[in-house]
């Protein structure tokens, strides 16, 4: 057998199938849930809620920044021009490029920061129900070891227990 999984229609029962599959010791990592919906004012809504999204943004801002520094006045120390005694790097016209930079590096670190925590592109869900778009909640496990207690905690589902 491959999985196990219910069918739930309100984030109520859902929750009673998430904390029964726990209290039968099923580890939380093992443990499928998918809705068509966020679930965010319920616990099982709230899992794999933690990024280091905001940081590696930073970071990428950070670096963008500092290239766009170095573009810029290596780019205007490479062909220096008479100013009239004003200094050949200033940072008020160079404030456009140095902002763009800053900003394409904090967007790049977020959209790949975003593909690696989705891992996109290919990811296939372990369990999936075409009844999850119609506004079901599915609650599954894949390989379970204890089958009975999986589905005693699984047995409140409007659409019964069901195996793949």
């Amino acid at each position: 057998m491959k999985a196990i999984y219910g069918l739930f229609t309100t984030p109520e029962l859902a929750q009673q199938a998430v904390d029964g599959l726990r209290a039968a010791g099923v580890p939380e990592r093992e443990i499928t849930i998918q809705s068509s919906e966020p679930m965010e004012e319920y616990e099982f809504g709230s899992r794999d809620r933690e990024t280091i999204m905001p940081w590696n943004a930073v970071l990428g801002g950070t670096i963008g920044l500092a290239a766009g520094y170095l573009l810029t006045s290596t780019t205007q120390q490479s062909w220096p021009i008479t100013t009239g005694g004003m200094p050949i790097v200033t940072n008020w016209s160079n404030l456009i490029i140095i902002f763009e930079l800053t900003m394409l590096g904090a967007v790049f670190a977020s959209v790949i920061t975003l593909l690696f925590s989705a891992r996109l592109p290919g990811r296939l869900p372990k369990l999936y129900d075409a009844e999850v778009s119609e506004g079901k909640i599915l609650i599954g496990v894949s390989n379970p070891k204890e089958v009975a207690q999986v589905e005693h905690a699984l047995r409140g589902s409007t659409g019964g227990v069901r195996k793949l």
